[in-house]
């Protein structure tokens, strides 16, 4: 019946040696946040990095990000079984997919997601089903069940059941790909006023306009 959610195990974080500690962005919608652990350092001239290179890495991404997941499941994050490859390669998938997602619905003319990502998408999300039981011994005190007996699998569920809501819910259309040259990441249009994923980016953008009007005056 999945994790028990009375028993929280608790360990200090990973240690500070991964990209996820070096991404440009965060404090995204959790689906964005997975799409954003591939970006581009160095702007237009830079290169690719993907900060979940490893089991490691995507261990260090989901304690960072453990208090985004739905309560009851934050804790069974802190288990001391460690990602394995096949975690790692569950998360690369849906990673791959949402991105698909994002891409189809920031496109200058918006267009249906591809059916390949719709069901890799589809398919993690039902691993985030649950429901609530009462506590045997403990009065009326209600705690949630899953019937994937795997945190980290109940964690790629609720990424994917996240992006399902981000993409079919109100704030789809504040769904934006940064405009910047050289930057590959998505962020949500909060507050209204915002035009770029990061100052940095935004500098960037306007250096490069700067210098296109420069080179057409002369």
């Amino acid at each position: 019946m999945g994790p028990r959610a009375e028993h929280q195990p608790s360990r200090p974080s990973p240690p500070v040696t991964s990209e996820v500690d070096r991404l440009p962005l965060r404090g995204e919608p959790l689906p964005l946040e997975l799409v954003n652990t591939t970006f581009i350092r160095g702007g237009v001239r830079g290169r690719v990095v993907d900060a979940l290179g490893g089991a490691g890495d995507l261990d260090r991404w989901l304690a960072l990000h453990r208090d985004a997941f739905s309560e009851g499941l934050g804790g069974f994050l802190d288990d001391p079984v460690p990602a394995g490859e096949a975690h790692l390669a569950r998360f690369l998938e849906l990673r791959h997919a949402l991105r698909g997602l994002a891409g189809a619905a920031t496109a200058t003319r918006p267009r249906p997601p591809e059916t390949s990502d719709v069901q890799v998408v589809n398919a993690a999300a039902r691993l985030a089903s649950r429901w609530e039981e009462l506590l045997p011994g403990s009065g009326f005190t209600a705690v949630p069940r899953w019937p994937e007996p795997d945190p980290l699998l109940v964690a790629l569920g609720e990424v994917a059941a996240r992006g399902v809501g981000l993409f079919s819910g109100p704030d789809a259309g504040k769904v934006r790909a940064c405009p910047a040259p050289g930057c590959v990441l998505y962020f949500l249009k909060n507050p209204a006023r915002r035009e770029w994923c990061t100052t940095a980016c935004g500098n960037r953008a306007r250096v490069a306009r700067h210098s296109r009007r420069a080179r057409g005056g002369d």
